[in-house]
């Protein structure tokens, strides 16, 4: 069995506020629309599709995205100037890492490797 990259997505209560907060608070460019959003991060298809059963998800997420940053520091000054709630960074093993929710709730993680 072979298999092949496709895409990650979360599932989202709202499209609309969903797309604005991942194009214009975190900065991503919408690659496509129509029944999904897609936006990609390098390589990877990252997709926002509506969540099936027309409810909302009560704020608990249903996945956890997470991206590299060179400064971590500086990414959460910047986010936190944007109104985001993003926790202080916790010093890990082999980098820093810290983390906030999207409007469903959903985890994204910022993450800074030791070099």
């Amino acid at each position: 069995m072979k298999f092949k990259f496709d895409a990650v997505f979360y599932y989202v209560s709202d499209l609309d506020c969903a797309v604005r907060f991942y194009r214009n608070v975190l900065g991503f460019k919408l690659h496509s629309r129509d029944y999904v959003a897609r936006f990609y991060l390098g390589a990877v298809l990252f997709e926002l599709v509506p969540t099936p059963d027309s409810g909302k998800l009560q704020g608990k997420g249903n996945a956890r995205l997470c991206l590299e940053v060179e400064n971590i520091q500086d990414s959460i000054s910047e986010l936190r100037a944007k109104g985001v709630a993003i926790q202080d960074a916790e010093t890990k093993e082999n980098g820093t890492l810290t983390s906030f929710r999207d409007p469903d709730g959903n985890e994204v993680c910022l993450w800074q490797y030791v070099r």
